[in-house]
């Protein structure tokens, strides 16, 4: 396996590189995990997967700056060489992922999972999460358009990831009111 196919199959994103920081090479990092303290940390190890490069890094410096890390990497040491890096996905094996209570669920375990309404009606399937662990949607592609659904208890009552379904029953006019043609999105 490439570490080109290991972005896509095993591993997990756990942050995106949003820019550069100062002059020494230091990243902001938008995290995609609720353990930021215990992911990001001096030695840890990361699969960075940009469009056109994959590389792993160790990270040499951390602090927190507005509730995001700025993380400094080995053999990153100058804002040129980390400019290209940046909108690059940090990822992490699946075997290192921490354990989830019952009613919560990482990204990579909704994506590609069947939505379904209640009363049994094929809606799409899971194309992305977005947001953040309190505030997350789903993005479900149907055939023609995307769908957001706020991924909430008393929407999407029924999650099985080893089924890969989701059941939802959500307000009166919800899906209507969030459905943009993919035309309009993917730009």
């Amino acid at each position: 396996m490439t570490d080109d196919d290991d972005c896509l199959i095993e591993y997990a994103a756990v942050g995106q590189i949003a820019r550069t920081h100062g002059r020494s090479g230091q990243v902001i990092v938008n995290p995609e995990t609720a353990f930021q303290h215990q992911r990001f940390t001096v030695g840890a190890v990361f699969l960075v997967c940009s469009e056109d490069r994959v590389n792993r890094m160790t990270v040499t410096s951390v602090r927190f700056h507005q509730g995001r890390p700025v993380l400094g990497f080995k053999g990153i040491e100058t804002i040129d060489s980390a400019e290209p890096y940046v909108g690059a996905e940090l990822r992490v094996p699946l075997s290192e992922l921490q354990s989830l209570p019952t009613d919560m669920f990482y990204h990579h375990e909704l994506i590609g999972c069947a939505v379904r309404m209640s009363d049994g009606r094929v809606i799409g399937s899971v194309a992305a999460v977005q947001g953040t662990a309190n505030n997350s949607r789903l993005v479900i592609r149907t055939v023609t358009e995307e769908v957001l659904v706020p991924l909430a208890a008393d929407i999407c009552q029924q999650i099985n990831v080893a089924d890969r379904t989701i059941e939802i029953n959500p307000p009166e006019g919800l899906l209507e009111l969030n459905t943009t043609s993919r035309s309009r999105s993917a730009g």
